[in-house]
C-alpha cells in the first residue's frame, strides 16, 4: 500500500476531482449558458453535419460531459479518464475547425494530457492496491488485517 502514498496519492485525487467535477459543471451549464454561450464554440462544419439545432446538440454534449465526469468519480476512473481525454481532443479539433479559438484548443489538449496522466496513475494505483477499484472492500480488508 505504501507504493501509492504521498505525492502520487495527492496527484491522483487532484486529477480525479478536477477531471470529474469540471466536465459535470460544464455539462450542466450546456443547459443554462451561465458561463458562456456554448453554441458559439460549435464549428460551422459541425453545424452542417449534425442533424439537430446547435442548442439541442449542446444539450447532448452536456449529457456526455456529465456522464464522463460521473464515471471519473466512480470506481471506473480509468475508463472515465480515457473518455474525458478523447472528448477533450474532439473538442479541440472542433475548436480548430472554427478558424479561431486556437488558444482554447491548446488548453483542451493540455487538459487531455492531464486525463492521460490520471489514466496512468489509476493503472499504477490499481496495481499497488489490488482492490483499489472497489475502495470500500479494500478499506475493510486493511482494517481486518
Amino acid at each position: 500500500m505504501r507504493e501509492f502514498e504521498g505525492g502520487l496519492k495527492t496527484a491522483w485525487w487532484a486529477l480525479r476531482i478536477g477531471l470529474g467535477v469540471g466536465p459535470i459543471l460544464a455539462g450542466i451549464d450546456k443547459y443554462f449558458n451561465k458561463l458562456t454561450d456554448w453554441t458559439m464554440y460549435l464549428s460551422p462544419l459541425a453545424t452542417r453535419i449534425v442533424p439537430v439545432s446547435a442548442p439541442t446538440f449542446m444539450h447532448m454534449v452536456g449529457i456526455v460531459e456529465i456522464a464522463a465526469g460521473i464515471i471519473v468519480l466512480t470506481r471506473w476512473t480509468r475508463i472515465g479518464s480515457i473518455i474525458v481525454g478523447l472528448w477533450l481532443v474532439a473538442i479541440a479539433v472542433n475548436l480548430v475547425t472554427t478558424g479561431m479559438f486556437y488558444d482554447l484548443a491548446v488548453r483542451d489538449v493540455e487538459i487531455a494530457v492531464a486525463a492521460f496522466a490520471l489514466w496512468q496513475l489509476t493503472a499504477y494505483r490499481e496495481q499497488a492496491l489490488p482492490s483499489a477499484a472497489d475502495e470500500p472492500e479494500a478499506r475493510s480488508r486493511v482494517v481486518s488485517s
